[in-house]
């Protein structure tokens, strides 16, 4: 038996049969997110054990020496079994790791999965390092202001350099976001200044890219409610250097959409469920789904009617609970590209 198949089987049946559904479950015994407190730094680019579920979540728009679009996927997730930590095989901590890469033609998909008590994987705030096996993400003493990317699978890897050229912003209500009409709610915030450059290693042989990146940062013990199956998020980069985080959660009494405009400077201009529209306007056949890979995003406050464009429509994650996520292509009232996750979609 691998180390892998004896980590599956240390994980109960319930967290694995959660998928993105269960993160609407109750939360007795965790830590919940309250309105009004305050995120402090380096402190909060750590762990935080005591709630259930969290990630580091790093998306990139490249491109390479020939004008050549790629899109750029590391994630590191933290599900707590139990809000505390051991050392050892039986740490409630339980990591998952996702590394993806995008070009026009190819998708490329790998998975890590380890536990903390071990030494396998975590987050250390100072200075940053998240990790898990041969995958990380590093920074420097002082923060996330820049952090260096690695992750391999069979078909590929990367190497990459980010480096902010603004400001952190705190999503929400300085950090707090609510996710549902009910209340549930993250902290959230994000660093969308990141200017990237490296190296994309693929069969033909290694691509220098340059561009843009994005880091989320979100944890939570509820962030669904419990009829919400499932959400659409955006995250762009306009020409004219403003930027847009923004969101639909899915249920059937219609989704609770949410969203922050992001200007050139860093300033966050929030707003509240119903001001974003979100249509989709063509599909395609996606890992025996049918997926939305163009839409049409509409946000009247700030003139914003664009049609946002899958660059792969088959940007598909086949990972232990699969989704949708690849970089997009912008038009009509303003232009750029950014990243599109789907989740949910059966």
């Amino acid at each position: 038996m691998n180390v892998k198949t004896l980590l599956l089987c240390l994980i109960p049946l319930p967290a694995l049969a959660q998928g993105f559904a269960g993160l609407g479950q109750p939360a007795e015994g965790y830590a919940v997110p309250a309105p009004g407190m305050a995120l402090e730094f380096p402190r909060d680019h750590g762990a935080h054990p005591q709630y259930r579920v969290e990630w580091w979540y790093v998306t990139a728009n490249l491109n390479g020496p020939d004008g050549t679009e790629y899109g750029v996927q590391w994630t590191l997730f933290r599900t707590a079994l139990a809000p505390q930590t051991r050392p050892g095989w039986d740490d409630p901590q339980v990591w998952m790791g996702h590394a993806g890469l995008t070009t026009p033609s190819r998708h490329f998909t790998a998975q890590r999965l380890g536990r903390g008590g071990i030494g396998q994987a975590g987050v250390e705030a100072l200075p940053f390092r998240a990790w898990i096996d041969d995958w990380h993400m590093t920074g420097t003493e002082a923060g996330i202001s820049t952090l260096n990317l690695w992750a391999s699978g069979p078909e590929f890897s990367y190497d990459l350099a980010l480096r902010a050229d603004g400001p952190q912003v705190l999503q929400g209500d300085r950090g707090y976001s609510v996710k549902s009409a009910s209340g549930q709610a993250s902290y959230y915030y994000s660093q969308p200044f990141y200017r990237a450059e490296g190296t994309l290693n693929l069969a033909d042989g290694p691509v220098p890219v340059t561009g843009q990146a994005w880091l989320d940062r979100e944890w939570s013990s509820q962030p669904l409610g419990t009829d919400q199956t499932g959400w659409d998020w955006l995250s762009l980069h306009f020409d004219t250097g403003e930027k847009l985080m923004a969101f639909q959660l899915r249920s059937a009494a219609g989704p609770y959409t949410s969203g922050t405009w992001i200007g050139p400077d860093g300033s966050a201009a929030p707003f509240r469920d119903g001001l974003l529209r979100l249509t989709p306007l063509e599909t395609a056949a996606v890992a025996g789904r049918k997926l939305p890979v163009r839409w049409r995003a509409e946000l009247p406050g700030r003139g914003l009617d664009v049609e946002i464009t899958a660059l792969n429509a088959q940007s598909w994650m086949n990972t232990l609970f699969p989704y949708w996520e690849g970089p997009v292509q912008i038009s009509g009232s303003h232009g750029g590209r950014g990243y599109l996750e789907m989740t949910g979609y059966e």
